[in-house]
């Protein structure tokens, strides 16, 4: 059972060293969220009376970016006593004193743990009736790793961090894998006794069950059968392989969902992002945040869409997208850019080499190509013509430009706003539009065109041009 009489503890208060970076370890971020805040997710899942985050290193970064998306989690700060053991101490000094339940200990580097594994991790604590129940598994290369020591029954004797270990202990291959349960009563009693005599000069977590066997009690251990659950991050390379582990398993989980992903291996979807049945994703596609996408709809190739919503079939093809909002049966793209405010109505078409922004596009209007519309409100049935940019910003502010229904704008047509094009005006091509045009009525700035004879051969003499010019004055 979960929920009720359960405690769960995150450590999150180490340096992490060898990330080498300004961004604390686990701020870090994969699937969209950072390291801890995985951890996090999973712990909300168990529905925890208590979750509590210990945490040191940049403490007020660390707590800034967690605690507007996890309001349930309580912050401890660890003192200056190095360890998992203080950090666990200080975290169930802060629990309440009529608590008496389990506390499951979680690392904050370790974002692969999901709530099913730890459910079964808990399940098997209490079926056990132990005090301690250690979650370990059996690597190939153990190294790093604190080595489970088992007695001649078979059970948990102890567990020996790697720079404490003997040979012989090092060569054992089932390891800690830094996730614990505890009765909160163990925790209270023990870990007072646990010292700092070790090679780190660390309380060590792990010390608990040594005192717990030396007074006859019983520690258990579960051995999960995947072991990249236990995976954690230290370093750059670490984070990119657990990045990767976990995308894996979210696409896999679309793709039962009946999402249709080409190629998994360069298709990256956030832990937020959800897909409907149907939804195609094609190569090279980043779909990332808490983007939406509505059943049919075809994303890719080459596409990055962050906190996006996508509507019925669809189509958006080699485009950058923020903060968007694409209609049903609307396209965008190729090679299209669309920032926040974007919004496509149904049916509509943002096309080739357009940047949007804070822009409403009406249903069934159409920007096709080579068109910039900023600050804008596009009607229904609109088509800006080739090279049609909204001229929003005058230096010092920016302005807003209105499209009724059913306008047609001409090639390389200039909107300088604040304007308004009253329903089914046109533009010729090239205007520049700098007054409101009433409905229906056709909006041009044509100037006689002037051919000034000689002028090439006169001021650009000696060039090709002027050397062309003059023989085809001699053929003519």
């Amino acid at each position: 059972m979960t929920g009720n009489n359960l405690a769960i503890i995150i450590l999150a208060a180490g340096q992490g060293t060898r990330m080498r970076s300004r961004l604390p370890k686990v701020l870090h971020p994969i699937g969209g969220r950072p390291l801890v805040g995985h951890v996090l997710t999973t712990a909300g899942r168990l529905e925890a009376d208590h979750v509590e985050v210990v945490v040191r290193h940049e403490r007020d970064q660390v707590v800034a970016a967690l605690a507007e998306d996890y309001p349930d989690a309580v912050f401890i700060d660890q003192d200056e006593v190095p360890g998992t053991g203080r950090a666990v101490q200080v975290a169930v000094d802060a629990l309440p004193a009529d608590f008496d339940g389990d506390v499951l200990v979680l690392s904050g580097d370790c974002p692969l743990a999901d709530a099913d594994t730890l459910r079964s991790f808990l399940d098997a604590h209490r079926e056990a009736d132990a005090e301690a129940t250690l979650m370990t598994a059996v690597v190939d290369d153990p190294t790093g790793y604190g080595r489970v020591i088992r007695d001649a029954g078979g059970g948990v004797d102890r567990v020996v961090e790697q720079k404490d270990a003997t040979a012989e202990e090092a060569s054992v291959s089932e390891i800690n894998a830094g996730m614990y349960v505890f009765r909160v009563a163990t925790l209270r009693k023990y870990l007072p006794s646990v010292g700092v005599d070790n090679a780190q000069g660390e309380m060590y977590l792990t010390d608990v069950p040594g005192l717990l066997r030396r007074d006859g009690s019983r520690v258990a251990a579960s051995v999960v059968s995947d072991v990249t659950v236990t995976y954690g991050v230290n370093d750059r390379a670490q984070l990119a392989e657990v990045g990767r582990l976990l995308n894996r398993r979210i696409v896999r989980r679309w793709q039962l969902e009946g999402v249709t992903v080409i190629d998994p291996a360069t298709t990256w979807i956030d832990d937020d992002a959800t897909l409907a049945p149907d939804v195609t994703i094609l190569p090279n596609t980043h779909i990332l945040r808490a983007t939406t996408i509505a059943e049919g709809a075809i994303i890719g190739p080459d596409t990055t869409l962050v906190d996006c919503e996508v509507g019925e079939d669809a189509i958006v093809r080699r485009t950058d997208a923020t903060l968007a909002v694409i209609g049903a049966e609307a396209t965008v793209g190729p090679f299209s850019f669309l920032r926040p405010g974007t919004v496509l109505g149904a049916r509509g078409k943002i096309g080739a080499y357009v940047e949007t922004k804070n822009a409403e596009i009406g249903e069934g209007s159409k920007v096709p190509h080579l068109s910039y519309v900023g600050d804008a409100t596009i009607g229904r049935g609109v088509n800006l013509g080739a090279s049609t940019i909204t001229a929003n910003y005058d230096d010092v502010n920016k302005h807003r430009t209105i499209v009724e229904d059913e306008v047609h704008t001409g090639s390389h047509t200039t909107l300088v706003a604040p304007v308004r094009l009253g329903a089914g005006a046109k533009t010729g091509a090239g205007a520049v539009v700098r007054k409101d045009v009433p409905a229906g009525s056709l909006a041009m700035s044509v100037a006689p065109q002037r051919n000034i004879e000689g002028w090439v051969e006169k001021n650009r003499a000696g060039t090709g041009a002027a050397d062309a010019a003059a023989r085809s004055r001699v053929a003519e």
